[in-house]
C-alpha cells in the first residue's frame, strides 16, 4: 500500500506560510532531501489554497527540478466547492470532491510509489488529526516568523510522532522526519 507523505518549510515557532518571506537559503543538503522525497512519490494532493496560488505559477516556471515534477506529476484537489481544476497546458490534474478519507483510501490502494501532499498546511494538519498521514518532513528554518499561517492550531488532538530521521543541512536547518505513532504506543 502506498504511503501518504508530506514535507514543508516551518519556522522555529510553526509558521509555514510564504517561505519566501524567511527562507534564507536552500542549500545542497536541502536539495537532496527534496529530491529524495519527490523520487518516492508519483502522485500528488494539495490543498485548494495551495492550488489557487501555485495553478497560476508552475506550469511556466522553470525551478528545477521541482517544476518538472510538480507539473508532470498527477494531482489531486480536494474541494466542496471547486469542479473544475486547470493546470496550464497539463492534463493531469482533477478534484476530489467526495469524503476525503475514503478517496484517500481508494488513491492508497492503486499502484503507484507515495502520495505527496504539497505545502497546504491545512490539509497537512487535518491529515494528521484523522491519522491519514503517514510520514511527515518539516524543514526546521531556524528563524522565529512572529506571524502567519502555522501548521498547528490550537484544538487539535493529541499526536504522538517518532522521529525516524534527523539532518542538519549545512546552513543549519533541521529536516526532521517523523511518523506518527499507532495509538496506544
Amino acid at each position: 500500500m502506498r504511503s501518504i507523505i508530506a514535507s514543508l518549510f516551518i519556522t522555529l515557532d510553526g509558521v509555514t506560510e510564504e517561505p519566501s518571506d524567511w527562507q534564507e537559503t536552500f542549500d545542497e543538503d536541502m536539495s537532496a532531501a527534496l529530491n529524495a522525497r519527490i523520487a518516492r512519490s508519483d502522485t500528488i494532493v494539495m490543498g485548494r489554497g495551495t492550488y489557487d496560488y501555485w495553478a497560476p505559477y508552475w506550469p511556466t516556471a522553470t525551478h528545477e527540478p521541482f517544476a518538472s515534477y510538480i507539473n508532470g506529476t498527477p494531482k489531486y484537489v480536494p474541494s466542496t466547492t471547486l469542479t473544475d481544476v486547470q493546470w496550464g497546458g497539463y492534463d493531469n490534474i482533477a478534484v476530489l470532491d467526495g469524503d476525503l478519507a475514503d478517496e484517500l483510501a481508494i488513491l492508497k490502494q492503486q499502484p503507484g510509489r507515495d502520495i505527496s501532499v504539497e505545502a497546504s498546511p491545512t490539509l497537512v494538519n487535518w491529515l494528521l488529526q484523522q491519522g491519514l498521514l503517514d510520514e511527515l518532513q518539516l524543514f526546521v528554518h531556524n528563524v522565529v516568523a512572529s506571524r502567519g499561517t502555522r501548521l498547528f492550531r490550537e484544538g487539535g488532538d493529541l499526536t504522538r510522532l517518532t522521529l525516524v530521521d534527523s539532518v542538519i543541512s549545512r546552513s543549519g536547518v533541521a529536516i526532521l522526519t517523523y511518523r506518527p505513532r499507532a495509538a496506544g504506543s
